[in-house]
């Protein structure tokens, strides 16, 4: 077992680390020799130390001209060649496309897991054709193709992107109910306070979330609104830090900057909000739950997943600041103990249908199946 190579490709290390720690942890228990391939970041010592091999592939993750991206196919033909797999998977939409031509042509199985649709399914110019045009030519070759929503894989269906034999649903990818566990602390203050955690990207909601909060402070100027992740990312959707500056200066919003752990913010926050145009499942929504947090998502693939409007949270219409506001006075309006028991009910739901150890045994059933 210890010589079968299991190859990860993923548009940040980060990611790696982050969202599939525990995977990486399952694979090497199992005796397989894991190689993570993605663009240099922070994450690569701390995969190290888990007991990968971290290689830096050279990758635009902002770019979104094909032509330039079919580079991209030759550089991972080379590594494939070289590391010689017993399986690849490939996560994000640059792996997935020219990481399947890669993997074909060099000769070896690969899986390519969906974890969202974004830029691609919410434009409809000559870029996101294109890109659409080859997911439909790239996913002839996978031995499957895993969605995290259903929606999503409906998608691909109805457009004839992707044979419906090779799909196959993955709910999520999971989260660490231990690490992520409810954490009472007293606070500072009796503050509401709304946060919501992603990529400063227009995609993510963060401009109706700004205009909902200036609705909210008209009739309630002491509810805090956070923001808490990275500007100036690699995405054509991206939000730069001078915008989120003038936010600051005119009290809308406290910007959190960016953190390795997100479970203090999440703690002393009232409420997570994700108001996202759309997701895969969103990884931060199913950590604040885990946390006992009530949710406020909306109504678009992926999210609506993740959130039990009335139960585990509430579920409000995409694009619009108003149906959001009014979600977030839903839980101003709340007493304590609704909160708290809306936040206990998120975390039954999470336990019962995300659980990172019923992601990872579906992946350990996959593996054992297609390497031999």
């Amino acid at each position: 077992m210890k010589f079968k190579k299991i190859v990860l490709v993923a548009n940040t290390a980060w990611s790696m680390y982050n969202f599939r720690r525990g995977l990486i942890q399952s694979l090497i228990g199992h005796g397989y020799d894991v190689v993570v391939l993605a663009p240099y970041d922070d994450a690569f010592d701390k995969l190290e130390k888990m007991g990968c091999t971290v290689i830096d592939l050279k990758m635009n993750a902002r770019g979104i001209n094909p032509i330039k991206d079919l580079f991209l196919i030759g550089r991972l033909y080379h590594f494939y060649k070289q590391l010689r797999p017993s399986l690849i998977i490939h996560y994000t939409i640059k792996p997935n496309i020219y990481g399947s031509l890669a993997a074909k042509a060099a000769g070896f199985p690969a899986l390519a897991i969906t974890t969202g649709l974004g830029y691609t399914f919410l434009n409809d110019n000559l870029v996101a054709k294109a890109a659409r045009c080859l997911y439909k030519f790239a996913f002839i070759f996978p031995k499957e193709v895993w969605f995290l929503n259903g929606d999503d894989m409906q998608t691909f269906l109805t457009r004839n992107l992707v044979s419906p034999h090779q799909t196959k649903l993955l709910h999520g990818e999971g989260v660490d109910t231990d690490f992520y566990a409810p954490k009472f602390e007293t606070k500072r203050d009796n503050k509401v306070r709304f946060l919501l955690i992603a990529r400063m990207l227009w995609d993510k909601g963060v401009g109706e979330y700004v205009k909902a909060a200036e609705i909210i402070k008209n009739s309630y100027p002491d509810v805090v609104f956070q923001l808490l992740g990275a500007c100036g990312v690699a995405n054509p959707s991206v939000i730069e830090r001078e915008q989120v500056a003038v936010w600051e200066e005119q009290g809308i919003v406290e910007y959190l900057g960016t953190t390795q752990d997100v479970r203090p913010y999440i703690a002393q926050s009232t409420c997570v909000v994700l108001p996202s145009y759309r997701e895969g499942i969103p990884r931060t929504l199913l950590e604040a739950a885990a946390m006992a947090k009530p949710l406020i998502a909306t109504d678009v693939p992926g999210c609506r997943d993740v959130v039990v409007d009335g139960e585990t949270g509430f579920i409000c219409d995409v694009k619009d600041p108003t149906s959001l506001a009014n979600a977030l006075i839903k839980v101003i309006k709340m007493g304590a103990s609704e909160r708290l028991n809306m936040g206990k009910a998120g975390r039954d739901f999470i336990e019962e249908n995300f659980s990172e150890n019923l992601i990872i045994q579906q992946y350990m059933e996959t593996i054992s199946r297609l390497v031999h």
